[in-house]
């Protein structure tokens, strides 16, 4: 890879604007103390003593992008209740955009809330509604983003999967067509429910066990030459331009028509998993839109993905840690 000045690259950032569209959730933490058991069943007593509400699903995948210093618009719908307060009120701290953000009284916000007793979760309650969005929903969700496009001009809309339902397979090839008619760069973060749905994007990133499930591979196997027949596999039913296969502790895959290539983890003491692959397909997506470059965006979601595995809890990435990383290990 030729020399990069990566001071500048980041800087760039901030000339990129994003739109995040998907389901977005509140995520909820209760802890507490665990000191007997009830006696109404034989269930745990948690005197709850902190709570917290944080940013969850596709908002999280906003706060990476904001965190890259792009500018960001989320773009979504949820309930006409107290969490969506909530929620909006954590976006708007964040300097995430929600004037795009679409309330229903038809759904409720998905809220994930988990229970934490001697500092281990008990129980998690998640209320939501996962059914696909009523045809009137789907079709404010869609003039939402076309007013969103009309005002902004975003370089990059990214489509964040969770199978709540926002993303049906209408909005899904609306938004995809109307992107495709402005020359806005598509990335797609998929889950198995509409896979495929996803037809003619820009990057799309699914972790290894998704596109094998989506194929129906068996094989465990994870070489350059397998992952170019899941690669090809892929394109012969989405005609996507580049597949970004994350492979957990092994890496990430890139495949393009003119490369390919396994790009191995670099040594990280892991300390959890969780939202990292909300990182990579934030950072991959602001790195291709503002270089056009394929291997520096798969050598760059990478890095940041084993940054943020080195924190406990999902975080976003720390721009200045990723600058430092990519200077020492990419030149």
């Amino acid at each position: 890879m030729p020399d990069i000045d990566f001071d500048k690259l980041f800087s760039s950032f901030t000339q990129v604007k994003v739109a995040v569209i998907g389901d977005v959730m509140l995520d909820t933490y209760w802890w507490g103390k665990v000191d007997r058991i009830s006696p109404e069943a034989p269930v745990p007593i948690v005197a709850v003593s902190k709570r917290e509400e944080r940013i969850g699903g596709a908002g999280n995948v906003a706060l990476n992008i904001r965190a890259m210093g792009s500018s960001v618009s989320i773009i979504s719908v949820v309930g006409n209740d107290m969490e969506a307060d909530q929620l909006n009120t954590l976006l708007v701290n964040n300097e995430i955009d929600t004037t795009y953000l679409i309330r229903s009284s038809e759904r409720i916000t998905t809220n994930k809330i988990r229970i934490i007793g001697r500092n281990q979760q008990m129980m998690r309650l998640d209320a939501e509604i996962t059914q696909a969005l009523s045809k009137t929903d789907e079709d404010t969700l869609i003039a939402s983003f076309e007013k969103y496009c009309k005002n902004e001009k975003p370089a990059v809309v990214i489509l964040e999967d969770y199978n709540k339902g926002v993303l049906s397979e209408t909005v899904i090839g609306k938004i995809i067509s109307m992107c495709k008619a402005k020359n806005i760069l598509v990335a797609v973060d998929p889950k198995r429910k509409n896979f495929f749905a996803y037809k003619e994007v820009d990057i799309f990133k699914p972790n290894l066990h998704e596109a094998k499930e989506g194929l129906n591979i068996i094989s465990d196997e994870v070489t350059v030459a397998s992952l170019e027949k899941i690669h090809h596999s892929l394109k012969e039913k989405l005609h996507h331009r580049i597949s970004l296969i994350t492979l957990s502790e092994k890496g990430v895959f890139f495949q393009t028509d003119k490369q390919k290539a396994i790009i191995p983890t670099h040594i990280r003491s892991i300390a959890d998993v969780s939202g990292a692959g909300d990182t990579v397909i934030a950072v991959a997506s602001v790195v291709y839109a503002a270089t056009g470059n394929v291997l520096l965006m798969a050598e760059m979601a990478n890095i940041a993905g084993g940054l943020v595995c080195e924190e406990v809890g999902t975080v976003a990435i720390d721009k200045n840690k990723l600058l430092l990383e990519c200077t020492h290990l990419l030149q």
